[in-house]
């Protein structure tokens, strides 16, 4: 199953790299990594059970043809493996390996892997380059673009990481198709956040278009990827360490990690199920604020509530703590400046913007009637 591969050229001078975009790329892997390497042809792949189990095989055979020895680390697959002790258990492998800064670390796996692997990359021997393998449509959109990486820690989500961009991006969206349901339309929360924080028309295509893509529809799932990594370069090349626009990109994010942080990371709530939430959440605080009308806020919620993906805090399973913790947790956020929240706020479908200024008991009067509705 192959595509035209489609390339987005993320701009940042000497970190400068390509996002490869398109069905097949797992399969032209070795050809797209060869170029990058020098005498010694090896890599080293760091993976979870789940994604090794469907997807390691292929990436080994097309190193091999090419003449690529690889080596590889499986950790166990989910969220609570963005920890202070498989970083340390990676970092350690690969300096086992004796990997050098001119050898190729590759993320294969979703977005936990991307930035666990992207962290271990940036620290070790002060920054050794790597290839991010994306096989999850949230990855594929959003983790394994813009050099974030990071592990969670009692304290919260990302609060512990780097920047570090990657030397390549391989999204084959052919392998889309191995995904579970429900991971797909995780993923799709991270989509339409492109829509919303900056462009409309890609909003109403993914209105359109969204069904398809969840239907398995190729095509449209290429461009929706494509479509979203333009947009997070965009951003990313005109502010890398996020001193300012980069900030739009957390839209739904800061009721997302208290919510995260609320279900303990777990299975009970997906990231990207997370961030759906957390943008209706915020549209519907910027018309309590007045700042845009209350259809949009309706017509997300229709939107999300078509495709199936979680939209309200009642499509969590099991207890949430109350309106006043939940802010609590909010400022644990890594947003948090000067001791104030940061939301990121919406004057109408496609224009988003940031601020401080937002009453704390219009937030919780929010969530509290949220929470009753349960």
């Amino acid at each position: 199953m192959t595509t035209t591969i489609r390339t987005v050229h993320v701009p940042l001078g000497e970190r400068a790299y390509d996002v490869r975009i398109g069905a097949g790329l797992l399969a032209r892997s070795g050809r797209e990594i060869a170029p990058m390497l020098g005498t010694q042809k090896r890599a080293f792949v760091v993976t979870d059970t789940n994604v090794g189990a469907t997807h390691l095989p292929a990436l080994t055979a097309a190193l091999a043809e090419e003449g690529i020895a690889l080596h590889a680390l499986t950790l166990p697959a989910g969220e609570a493996t963005k920890c202070w002790a498989e970083l340390s258990r990676t970092v350690e492998w690969l300096l086992a390996a004796r990997v050098e800064r001119r050898d190729i670390v590759i993320a294969l796996g979703g977005g936990v892997i991307g930035d666990l692997v992207g962290f271990a990359s940036a620290i070790l021997r002060r920054g050794v380059r790597f290839v991010q393998v994306p096989t999850t449509l949230l990855a594929q959109v959003d983790s394994s673009v813009g050099g974030k990486t990071g592990i969670n820690t009692e304290h919260g989500k990302n609060l512990v990481g780097a920047f570090h961009q990657p030397s390549l991006v391989l999204a084959d969206t052919g392998i889309l198709q191995t995904l579970p349901a429900r991971d797909f339309l995780a993923g799709y929360g991270e989509v339409i956040k492109y829509g919303l924080l900056g462009d409309e028309l890609f909003f109403e295509w993914l209105v359109e278009n969204g069904p398809k893509m969840a239907a398995g529809d190729l095509a449209a799932r290429t461009y929706a990827v494509k479509r979203s990594v333009e947009m997070k370069s965009e951003i990313v090349v005109r502010d890398e360490t996020e001193q300012g626009d980069r900030a739009l990109l957390n839209l739904g994010h800061t009721f997302c990690h208290a919510l995260e942080k609320a279900t303990g990371y777990s299975s009970r709530l997906l990231h990207g199920e997370g961030v759906a939430i957390g943008c209706a959440l915020a549209f519907e605080l910027s018309s309590r604020l007045g700042l845009c009308p209350q259809e949009d806020p309706s017509r997300l919620r229709e939107h999300l509530g078509a495709m199936g993906t979680k939209v309200d805090l009642r499509d969590i399973d099991g207890d949430l703590p109350d309106a006043d913790t939940l802010l609590d947790l909010m400022g644990q956020d890594k947003k948090v400046l000067d001791g104030q929240l940061r939301f990121i706020l919406a004057r109408g479908i496609g224009k988003t913007f940031v601020t401080s200024d937002v009453p704390r008991e219009v937030v919780r009067d929010l969530l509290s009637e949220a929470l009753a509705a349960r």
